[in-house]
């Protein structure tokens, strides 16, 4: 079993920047692909960005390319999320997730993540 916590969302202006950072328990972390997901009030979970076991291989949803950027530090079991350029949409609980099945093909859609952190706060103001 793996447990997420992830930290550093808060509140934030518009155009703003906040790192998002999840943590994981256990010696597995550095065989999964990590994923960053967020939902709205009122709306399904949407995939954010996606990182391969090894950090070389990345994936974001089009409305976040190149302003947001997942990252990780396997020695540290973490991943990261650096958010720029923020938007009042972005407004959201941000979740982070791990999928363990050594797929090729970093999965996007919330079904194929078999762990799931508690969430973190962003909300940007305009």
């Amino acid at each position: 079993q793996v447990q997420l916590v992830e930290s550093g969302g808060g509140l934030v202006q518009a155009g703003g920047s906040l790192r998002l950072s999840c943590v994981a328990s256990g010696r597995t972390f550095s065989t999964y692909t990590m994923g960053w997901f967020r939902q709205a009030p009122g709306k399904e979970r949407e995939f954010v960005a996606a990182i391969s076991w090894s950090g070389t291989i990345t994936s974001y949803a089009n409305s976040m390319k190149g302003r947001f950027t997942i990252s990780r530090d396997n020695a540290k079991n973490t991943v990261y999320l650096q958010m720029n350029s923020l938007k009042p949409e972005d407004t959201a609980v941000y979740y982070c997730a791990a999928d363990r099945s050594f797929s090729r093909v970093l999965a996007t859609a919330p079904s194929q993540y078999d762990y799931w952190g508690q969430g973190t706060q962003v909300t940007v103001s305009s």
